[in-house]
């Protein structure tokens, strides 16, 4: 089965990759020329050259938001054959996914929003979450597709998934502040992270960033998780959005957004976003690492 895929970032080269590994004939295409041509040094992906090269029964992006799929997507669908899918893998507006939807259907071409969660490791294993919405036939036909990359929950219609992958990472971003908060509050204390962080995780306050985040890409003082602050910080207005229309408070959420505003004003471009972390230590003037 040929495949096209749009986008070989820090998420998307892995991908792709594992698409080619699992016996999909890949074409792929990216802005960068360079990065296409060395995903096609690898058996089963050939290098297109405009975004219209990669039509095929099933088309995957990994794009940094909405408006860039929808660029893409402006070239591509008119080469795509009726019945075929397109799937948005990345983080985009739910709003923009459903303006998708319909602009794909001027063509016969179905839409699906497949966001993922999983590290950069995770997407070179097959093993990320997909939160795929979209009607059942065309998340059908994209099926194989998907779960080459990993587990697939299908999660309700048009949007859903984007809206469920926002919500999630706001989820993250405020296990991330909370135990960046903790652990420094406990450092001033006289306790050491590390024994903070093994009991905690033996408790009730476990959580991915204090299992995960922090021993891996904090006290080694890596902070390269590989998904950046700035699209983080892209989640969590979508989530603040989101919660703004479902009423009611939501305290936590906001605050969250703040606080990662403020770090993006403060930090490098392309930080990465546990370098959140960083940030709080230096208000703290108190490191994590010994």
């Amino acid at each position: 089965m040929r495949i096209g895929f749009a986008g070989l970032g820090t998420m998307g080269g892995g991908m792709c990759r594992r698409l080619a590994e699992a016996g999909f004939e890949v074409a792929a295409f990216d802005l960068d020329a360079a990065a296409a041509e060395r995903a096609a040094e690898q058996s089963g992906i050939t290098a297109a050259a405009a975004p219209a090269g990669l039509a095929a029964p099933v088309v995957v992006t990994m794009l940094p938001d909405g408006a860039a799929v929808r660029a893409v997507a402006e070239q591509l669908l008119p080469a795509m054959a009726a019945g075929s899918v397109l799937v948005d893998t990345g983080s985009s507006d739910p709003a923009d996914t459903r303006e998708l939807r319909e602009l794909a259907a001027r063509y016969g071409v179905h839409v699906v929003d497949a966001p993922v969660s999983g590290s950069p490791a995770a997407a070179r294993g097959g093993e990320l979450t997909l939160m795929a919405a979209g009607d059942p036939q065309a998340l059908d036909l994209a099926e194989p597709a998907l779960t080459a990359l990993g587990r697939v929950y299908r999660v309700g219609p048009s949007g859903a998934g984007h809206a469920l992958k926002a919500l999630n990472n706001l989820l993250s971003s405020v296990s991330l502040a909370a135990t960046a908060e903790v652990l420094l509050a406990g450092r001033a204390f006289g306790l050491e992270p590390a024994v903070m962080l093994e009991v905690v995780n033996a408790s009730t306050g476990r959580n991915h960033a204090s299992e995960t985040k922090f021993p891996a890409h904090v006290l080694t003082g890596t902070f390269d998780s590989g998904f950046a602050l700035r699209l983080m910080l892209k989640d969590l207005r979508i989530a603040d959005r989101l919660l703004a229309d479902a009423g009611g408070r939501s305290d936590l959420g906001r605050a969250c957004r703040a606080l990662w505003e403020d770090a993006r004003e403060k930090l490098p471009e392309q930080a990465d976003n546990v370098e959140l972390v960083r940030w709080l230590e230096s208000e703290a003037g108190r490191e994590l690492r010994s």
